[in-house]
């Protein structure tokens, strides 16, 4: 053992003492020699190894600094080229008391048989502490060819992945892949020991003697002009007790070429060019379904992370027989930051029995970095049609397609939409995509504008938000932007074209747009019906539904609304150093009109200057509802910080577009904590009128009420009361259905519980209210494949027949989770009986065809 100087701690094996400890009980191991071979590294992240055939193995050490007294038991998860778990081992707390220091040194052996070449992954996680500021950890391996993928937790700033190491006395080299600009390198934390750290570049030039100050800090600056070859330099330290910040490889600028992918090796003769071919066949795997004998297909993304043209060669292997398959393209060539869909084909068996082929792909210019990604071709109908055993729980890389087969057929950027008639929209990349004549199309709103005014011109915009809105003659309306000028889109042709209404003033300020979209009974413009008249009893409940007596929403609602959707800004007008979440909003409400079949934004309303602000990246709350003339915004209001409230202020006003006059708003609850952006309200209206509202809150439970009058929010309102009792809510996502059941998806926090009982975790979770009756217990959707913070982006929406479609997208705190996956996992489930059971769609699902 070796005694740490300065630190007063004692570390633990060193890689040869690693070595004879693990060969003692597995004689026939093979020997691991690369890697730091220590626990020696802080922070979180992974090991990608580029493995040969034969057998891989690695040994994960890890000690605890028992400084907080939580659990930090290690998670270690190995897997292979298609993301399919090989092994997953845990490493325990080593239970030393609070305050103890530094821990004995605990381990645990991955291994795989290697049966052709490929990238192979090492997840590290641990409970309690996505930072990795509770433990060390290390690696070694018997594959001479890996990279370390520092990668922690996320946080609400900057992100930074700085290199940390807590180590022994040994030597220690940091090999990294250098930006192309002037590059600073700062060095902290280092022991009294230390001197002077050397620079190298790939051929062993010392480019850099770099003198360590008398507090441990070293610093040193790289021009532009200095020669970089697509190799890696070397940082030489004389031990590994550090903390490095590099440029582009730790810290990353706008225009750095692998941002966020802090990626480096500890030893010059292991690093390959991931970050070239970093994501170079996806998805990793896929899984296909279709009856026996008839063909089947999956679409590949080939991909070129590097900064030049490329070509890379593709070929089919299989693990067994080979059986007929068909790829459409034997090679790709590929400009830099590009990519390309390539097509496999294949039967499925004529007994239905699985089929499994690889698509292997290697650059041209670097043939010894090569991997695969595999199809398996199954016969029969995918387990994705079938209703969700829920909850529905994500494995580690096993999400919906490697556990059902689920390929969603339609487009899953954002939630979808339904007009008058069913049809769906969703916003999707570059425009509006809307199922016609059974094949989803997307209007590409940079070429099918047309400019304010009625001119012939075009101009390009591209979406602001996600949301669709549609009046009763079938009128299409996204919010969007050209430049900084924010615009009503509005097309009467079925979102085939749009003609642009800009909505004034405020150009450029920070702050937040939404308008109203349909929620299950907004948008309504009967004649003196009992809701619209304010007639109507004071208990919303209802004997029979609209559903079960054949008059609710089963055909098209031929007296929605001819206005256009109303619109709120929330324009920043002030922020608190001292509050992170606190911010100031001038709230404004435009009522659009059409004057002379011309449409009209109007000037704003002003509602409130005290507008704490919208989130909507997850639950997407609903701010606005209309019924005839009458239009309801909620909103949530910022306090004085002295000021002892039990949460954020949440009002409702009412305008009336017959008047042009604005009501006065009235206090319907409290969302906790106070002066927290996160805590977005959201409304909704039931068939007969009345308002309910939910007060957004930040891990507490949501707030609800209901106004005493239909279509009024002055006419008071219920006390507000808790959605369940302790339970730890955000993100709002809230309709009304056919029968007024209120329907309510959110994330949801636990602690202590399966399956993480050592941890936290957050799920997706839905809650309904039937009418009269209170709201039911909490029913997780989604499990998480990991502990510590996720969110879901989710969105729920409901057709005009009270389908409720559910579109989430699985975001995990953990960076190198989600670097593994380019883009997003976004899905859709639905729910066809008002919540009581869900499955995940299909285009025929969106199209009501089953």
């Amino acid at each position: 053992m070796t005694r740490c100087k300065g630190q007063g701690v004692v570390w633990g094996l060193t890689l040869l003492a690693a070595l004879e400890a693990v060969q003692a009980g597995a004689a026939d191991a093979v020997p691991a020699r690369h890697g730091p071979g220590e626990a020696c590294l802080g922070g979180l992240g992974g090991v990608y190894l580029l493995a040969e055939p034969g057998e891989l193995t690695i040994e994960v050490l890890k000690r605890d600094r028992n400084r907080r007294g939580s659990t930090a038991e290690l998670r270690a998860i190995l897997v292979g080229p298609e993301r399919r778990v090989i092994q997953e081992a845990t490493i325990p707390d080593d239970g030393q008391a609070r305050g103890s220091g530094w821990g004995p040194v605990q381990q645990t052996r991955l291994s795989a048989r290697v049966p052709r070449k490929g990238l192979y992954v090492l997840n590290i996680t641990v409970s309690q502490d996505r930072y990795g500021e509770e433990i060390a950890w290390g690696f070694a391996t018997n594959c001479p060819r890996y990279l370390i993928e520092t990668a922690r937790g996320h946080k609400d700033e900057r992100h930074q992945e700085p290199i940390v190491l807590w180590g022994s006395e040994q030597p220690a080299d940091v090999c990294f892949l250098p930006r192309k600009g002037p590059l600073n390198i700062e060095v902290s934390g280092l022991p009294a020991s230390a001197t002077k750290l050397d620079l190298f570049d790939a051929n062993g030039t010392l480019l850099r003697e770099i003198a360590v100050a008398g507090d441990g800090t070293a610093a040193c600056s790289v021009p532009a002009s200095m020669a970089r070859d697509r190799a890696p330099w070397r940082l030489h330290l004389p031990t590994r007790q550090a903390t490095i910040q590099i440029d582009g490889v730790t810290r990353w600028d706008g225009d750095d070429a692998w941002p966020d992918l802090c990626c480096w090796t500890t030893e010059p003769e292991s690093f390959f060019p991931l970050l070239d071919y970093r994501w170079l066949l996806t998805p990793y795997s896929r899984i296909v379904y279709a009856p026996a004998g008839e063909r089947a297909e999956a679409v590949f993304r080939v991909h070129n992370n590097s900064g030049r043209k490329q070509t890379i060669q593709l070929a089919i292997e299989f693990p067994g027989e080979s059986w007929p398959v068909e790829l459409a393209a034997s090679q790709v060539t590929l400009g830099g930051k590009r990519a390309a869909e390539v097509t496999v084909r294949g039967a499925v068996a004529a007994d239905g029995k699985p089929r499994i082929c690889h698509l292997r792909g290697t650059p041209a210019e670097t043939p010894e970095l090569t991997t695969y990604a595999t199809l398996e071709i199954r016969g029969g109908e995918a387990p994705a049609s079938q209703p969700l055993a829920l909850p529905l729980t994500l494995k580690a890389y096993r999400h919906e397609n490697e556990q059902f087969g689920h390929v969603a057929d339609f487009p899953v950027d954002s939630q979808v939409y339904f007009d008058p008639q069913n049809r769906p929209f969703i916003c999707a990349e570059g425009g509006v995509a809307a199922l016609r004549n059974g094949r989803w199309t997307v209007t590409d709103l940079r070429h099918n504008v047309h400019s304010a005014g009625g001119a012939s011109e075009r101009d390009s915009y591209r979406l602001y938000g996600s949301k669709v809105a549609f009046d009763r003659d079938g009128g299409v309306y996204v919010l969007a932007l050209t430049g900084r000028q924010a615009a009503l889109l509005h097309s009467t042709d079925g979102g085939r074209t749009f003609n642009a209404c800009p909505i004034p003033g405020r150009e450029g300020r920070s702050g937040s747009y939404d308008f109203e979209q349909f929620s299950g009974h907004n948008g309504v413009s009967g004649s003196g019906t009992q809701a619209e008249n304010g007639t109507g009893t004071d208990r919303p409940d209802r004997s029979q539904s609209q559903a079960e007596n054949g008059t609710g929403t089963d055909r098209p609602d031929r007296s929605q609304s001819r206005f256009p959707p109303p619109i709120v800004r929330n324009s920043l007008t002030g922020s608190d150093p001292k509050l992170f979440w606190r911010r100031l909003h001038d709230v404004e409400l435009f009522a659009p009109k059409f004057d002379g079949g011309r449409l009209v934004v109007g000037e704003p309303i002003l509602v409130s200057r005290k507008g704490i602000g919208l989130a909507s990246h997850s639950g997407i709350p609903s701010s606005l509802v209309s019924r005839g003339d009458k239009v309801h915004l909620v909103w949530a209001e910022a306090t004085e910080p002295t000021e002892k409230v039990p949460g954020v202020p949440t009002y409702v006003v009412t305008y009336d577009r017959a008047t042009g006059k604005l009501g006065a708003p009235a206090l319907v609850g409290y969302g906790a904590p106070p002066n927290d952006i996160h805590n977005s309200p959201s409304i909704t209206m039931d068939s007969q009128g009345y308002l309910h509202v939910l007060a957004g809150t930040h891990g507490r439970p949501f707030q609800y009420a209901r106004s005493l009058k239909p279509n009024d929010s002055a006419g008071g309102w219920t006390p507000a009361e808790p959605v369940g009792a302790d339970l730890s809510q955000t993100y709002i996502g809230f309709v009304c259905g056919p029968d007024d059941t209120l329907h309510l998806a959110y994330r949801l926090w636990h602690r202590g519980e399966q399956p993480y009982p050592k941890s936290h975790y957050a799920t997706l979770s839905y809650s309904r209210k039937r009418p009269g009756q209170p709201w039911e217990a909490p029913r997780d959707l989604i499990v998480p494949p990991f502990s510590e913070y996720s969110v879901y982006y989710h969105r729920l929406t409901i057709d005009r027949q009270g389908r409720l479609f559910l579109s989430y997208d699985y975001w995990s705190t953990l960076w190198f989770y989600r670097n593994d996956q380019p883009g997003r996992r976004r899905t859709v489930m639905m729910s066809p009986d008002g919540g009581q059971t869900w499955r995940l769609a299909t285009s025929r699902d969106l199209a009501g065809d089953r």
